[in-house]
This record gives C-alpha cells, sequence and structure tokens, in this order.
C-alpha cells in the first residue's frame, strides 16, 4: 500500500508539474501577442499623428489658385497636396486676403503660405522660404490706345499716373517702391486683382501691375484690354514657412523630388500651354 501510494503520489506530482509548465508557456506567450499588438497600434498612433498640412492662399490668382464650383484648384493647389501626399499628411487649403496669408503662417493657423509668392527681403524678415518651384512675371495691363506704351512710361521725368495693384503682392510692393516712394505714381490697392482691373475698365486707373498668368485670364476675358509687351519684373516663387520651421526642410526635400521626376512641370503645363 506504501508503494502504490507512493506511486500515486509521484505521478499526481508529476501531473502538477506538468500542469503548471503548461500555465507558464501559456503565460509566456500571451506578452508577444501583446506586444505585436502594441507595436501595430504604436504604428498606426504614429502614421495618424502626421496630421493635416494647412495650406494658407489667396484664391484670386488663376491659374495658380482659384475657385471651380466650391473647390480651389490650381497649380499651388496642386502642388500642395502633391508634397503633402509624398509625405504621408492630410491636407486642406484656407482662402484668406493676400496679406493675411504670412499672419497666417507666423501665427501657426496655416503650416505654410502658397500663393505665386515671391521671395523678398521684406517677406524674409518675417517668415522662411523654400526653393524655387515656379518663375513669375509681373507685367502691366493698360486699356487700348493706352499712353502708357512701355515700362519705361512709368519711370519718366513727368510720369504721374494712377496705378492699380493686388494688396500685399509683389506688383504691390515694386510699385510702391519703384514708383509712388519716387513720385512718378499713386497706388490704388484692392484686395483682388480683379478688382483693380474692373477700376481700369472704368477709368478709375491708368494701368494695373500684376502677375502675367492672371493678366492673361482678365485680358482674355475683357474686350478693350492689353498687356505691355515689356516687363515689369521677373520673379521666382515659393513656399513660405514660419521662422525655423521644421516643416521647411521636410516639405523643400520632397518638393525637390516632384521637380526631379517631372510631377511639377507636369502640373504647371497642365494650367500654362507654351506659348
Amino acid at each position: 500500500m506504501k508503494k502504490l501510494f507512493a506511486t500515486v503520489m509521484v505521478m499526481s506530482l508529476t501531473a502538477a508539474l506538468v500542469g503548471c509548465g503548461s500555465s507558464s508557456s501559456s503565460e509566456a506567450a500571451a506578452p508577444a501577442e501583446s506586444t505585436d499588438a502594441a507595436v501595430e497600434e504604436e504604428a498606426v498612433v504614429e502614421e495618424e499623428s502626421k496630421g493635416t498640412l494647412i495650406m494658407a492662399t489667396n484664391a484670386e490668382f488663376p491659374p495658380y489658385e482659384y475657385h471651380e464650383g466650391d473647390a480651389i484648384i490650381g497649380i499651388d493647389a496642386e502642388i500642395a497636396e502633391a508634397i503633402a501626399t509624398k509625405l504621408g499628411y492630410d491636407f486642406m487649403i484656407e482662402d484668406m486676403l493676400f496679406d493675411s496669408i504670412i499672419p497666417a503662417v507666423t501665427s501657426g493657423k496655416a503650416s505654410f503660405g502658397m500663393a505665386g509668392m515671391t521671395v523678398t527681403e521684406e517677406r524674409m524678415q518675417s517668415v522662411d522660404f523654400s526653393d524655387s518651384y515656379a518663375t513669375g512675371v509681373q507685367v502691366v495691363i493698360v486699356a487700348e490706345g493706352s499712353a502708357i506704351t512701355s515700362v519705361d512710361d512709368l519711370f519718366a521725368d513727368d510720369a504721374s499716373y494712377g496705378i492699380g495693384v493686388q494688396t500685399g503682392t509683389t506688383g504691390d510692393l515694386y510699385a510702391t517702391w519703384d514708383l509712388e516712394d519716387a513720385g512718378l505714381a499713386t497706388i490704388d490697392r484692392y484686395n483682388k486683382g480683379a478688382d483693380a482691373v474692373q477700376a481700369l475698365i472704368a477709368g478709375k486707373l491708368d494701368c494695373v501691375i500684376i502677375d502675367n498668368e492672371p493678366a492673361k485670364e482678365f485680358v482674355a476675358a475683357t474686350e478693350g484690354l492689353a498687356i505691355l509687351d515689356s516687363e515689369y519684373a521677373v520673379e521666382e516663387y515659393a513656399i513660405a514657412f514660419a521662422k525655423d520651421s521644421e516643416l521647411t526642410e521636410e516639405v523643400n526635400g520632397a518638393l525637390q523630388e516632384l521637380i526631379a521626376d517631372g510631377t511639377v512641370a507636369a502640373i504647371i503645363d497642365k494650367y500654362i500651354s507654351a506659348e
């Protein structure tokens, strides 16, 4: 009986040990499963943390940004969305007055500003810029038969013209520095380039200084207007960021890749046909 009792005890003890071992293995596997889930969850959180890039613009500047129904489309809109997609961000556009764009960027209300914006020393005091992605030309719109036949006429010693510009644009800046400050012109500023053109049509202005691409749109849509053959200024367009923003380098890298693979050129060609 003692031997039988001992045998039963050994078998019971062995079963208990096996049971404990089985339980330990099961518990050991659980943390691995839990760890994998945690890693996956962390990866999802990391992907979601990219957030949304907000582009501040003034959608009154065709073909760079303008309204088509409820949507804002154009060269800048498509390039910005391509950058956001490449970097893994969601993307949205905030439409505002042109001279509100830099304050929106510097205050953090927008991730960056993109609105056919030229790099100038004055703007660089407030924001940083990406590399250039397009070249713009400032031109002069006049009524047909105008006494102004070239840009040089604006700089004549006896010049005293009324010139329309869109507030805060480089057309505004150049006209102010070159002409108004020199006493050669009176500058009338408008929230929209189209408003300046309407004032020209109404005979309230002698000319309008504006970017060549929207100028072509305005002249094509309105009889009796012309663009002077001589250019007022040639400039490079870039993206504006808050000073020392981490986005500057990240977005600039994506922009360079999109320039290198032909995406930017294809977008520009879509809106601006070769002449």
